[in-house]
């Protein structure tokens, strides 16, 4: 009987969670880190689903499970549909958001999500780089675990953000590290 009531626990936990999905969070400040906060609101763009950072972090999910970064690393991806559906598949079925999730799954259909951050014309910037030298992604993101929505909370895009958090690790600000020159 014990057994099975610690089989149960994260289950009941996980519906719990997902109960408390509909419930709005504040803008937090962003987790310790040398990237300030949006000094203007950024609101959130319009998702095809609605996704509650809150709620999937809260479960314990960690970001690469769903955000993996292919080769060459530029970019995290966002969650595919057979990702979301790992779960989707048999928990909050009943949900119109997930209804319409398994339609995408059904059709073969990509999540068309909507990007928060966006790297500015002239950036080569690189995840894979950042994961290799440990920063972590609240350090750049602030703390996406306690979004209900995603919006852009910190002025990760700005090239202040960038030069503070190098001169702060003691990595190289030079231009040529996030700017391509063209070629002549």
């Amino acid at each position: 009987m014990t057994r099975r009531l610690e089989l149960f626990a994260p289950i009941v936990a996980a519906f719990a969670l997902l109960a408390m999905d509909a419930v709005p969070a504040e803008q937090p400040a962003p987790a310790s880190s040398v990237v300030q906060a949006n000094p203007a609101p950024h609101p959130a763009p319009e998702q095809p689903l609605p996704y509650s950072h809150k709620t999937h972090v809260g479960l314990g999910l960690a970001c690469q499970l769903c955000h993996v970064n292919p080769a060459p690393g530029k970019e995290m991806t966002l969650p595919n549909t057979a990702t979301c559906m790992n779960c989707h598949a048999t928990l909050v079925t009943d949900r119109p958001a997930i209804q319409k999730l398994a339609q995408y799954a059904h059709s073969k259909q990509p999540i068309p999500w909507v990007r928060v951050y966006n790297l500015l014309p002239g950036v080569t910037w690189t995840h894979r780089k950042h994961l290799e030298a440990g920063v972590g992604c609240e350090t750049c993101h602030g703390a996406v675990g306690s979004l209900a929505v995603m919006s852009e909370t910190t002025a990760i895009t700005g090239m202040a953000s960038c030069i503070s958090c190098h001169q702060a690790r003691r990595v190289s600000a030079a231009c040529n590290v996030c700017h391509a020159w063209p070629a002549k």
